[in-house]
Formats: structure tokens, C-alpha cells, sequence
């Protein structure tokens, strides 16, 4: 009779931390999804900039506008994305590049520069790519937290009795993880 209340005892415990390390479990994904949904609302800030920007460019005769064209058909790319991560960082790193681009040649063109508009949008623009990378380092710290759990013994089990699947990291571009040469 007495190992009947052991094993029962032993149950109990097993129940009770399978419950724990599901409630972890959850909370871990809940925290990758608000990640997530942090970085979209960056993405989607920088969405609406970009529209002002391109029509305050326009406004100046002589410029280039295949670049205007290509920050235009990127910022339509990485609207159509979705959900998907690595299309979505792929997309999202072209526009990068494409905005890049636009203030690169925006170089050459002083009375540009010098509008007020052109230098409030471009200085926003910037702070909100700051917001941006650490909306993305966030939610890549919070993945990482969340494949750690679903890959480590004992969680792994638990996960992977009740489906939990690893969230992929929203990478830069190869290009950004370069180092940068200095020659003098």
C-alpha cells in the first residue's frame, strides 16, 4: 500500500512540473510574439515615413528616379511579406539598402539637404531605425530564450509533447554583419 502513495506522490510531482515547464513554455512564445509584434509596429511606422520622404524628393527637379522607383517597389515588398521571418528580414534588409541608396544620392543635391522637410524626415527616419534594431535585438534575445527552452533537457520533453516549435531569429543583412575596412 505504501508504494502506491509513492507512486501517486511521484505523480504528482511530475504533474506538477510538467505544469510549471509548460507555463514557461508559454510565456517564452507569448514574450516571442510580442516581440514580434513590436518589431511590426516599427516596420510599420517606417512603412508610413517613407511616402513623405519619396514626395519631398520628388519636389526637386534632376533627381534620380530609379531610386525613388526602388525605394518604392522595396517599401511595397516588405509590405507584402507577411508573417514570414526570413522573407520579411530579406525584404526588409533590401529596403534598407534602397533607403540607403536615397540618402546617398541626396549627397548631391545641397538645396535638398538643406530643406527643412528633407532634414526632419531623414532624422526621423534615423531614430526609427534605431527603434527598429532594438525592437529586433529584443525579440531575437527573447527567440533565443524560447529555442533554449524547446532544445534543452528536461523542457524538451514537455515541448515537445505539446508541439512547441523554435521561432526563427530575425537576421540582418550578410551585408551589415561585415566589418567595416578603413584604409588610410
Amino acid at each position: 500500500m505504501s508504494y502506491l502513495w509513492i507512486a501517486i506522490g511521484v505523480g504528482v510531482v511530475l504533474l506538477i512540473w510538467m505544469i510549471a515547464i509548460f507555463n514557461s513554455l508559454i510565456e517564452k512564445r507569448n514574450r516571442v510574439r510580442n516581440a514580434w509584434s513590436d518589431i511590426d509596429v516599427q516596420l510599420k511606422r517606417r512603412y508610413d515615413l517613407i511616402p513623405n520622404l519619396v514626395e519631398t524628393v520628388k519636389g526637386y527637379k534632376g533627381y534620380e528616379a530609379s531610386v525613388l522607383e526602388n525605394v518604392t517597389k522595396a517599401r511595397v515588398s516588405a509590405m507584402n511579406q507577411g508573417n514570414n521571418i526570413a522573407n520579411r528580414a530579406q525584404a526588409e534588409n533590401m529596403l534598407s539598402d534602397a533607403l540607403k541608396s536615397l540618402f546617398a544620392v541626396a549627397e548631391n543635391y545641397p538645396q535638398l539637404r538643406a530643406s527643412e522637410n528633407f532634414q526632419k524626415l531623414q532624422d526621423e527616419l534615423s531614430s526609427l531605425e534605431n527603434d527598429i534594431q532594438s525592437a529586433r535585438r529584443y525579440y531575437n534575445a527573447a527567440v533565443r530564450e524560447l529555442n533554449n527552452a524547446v532544445q534543452i533537457f528536461p523542457d524538451s520533453i514537455v515541448a515537445k509533447i505539446f508541439g512547441f516549435k523554435q521561432s526563427e531569429f530575425f537576421d540582418t543583412d550578410k551585408s551589415e554583419k561585415d566589418v567595416v575596412k578603413v584604409s588610410f
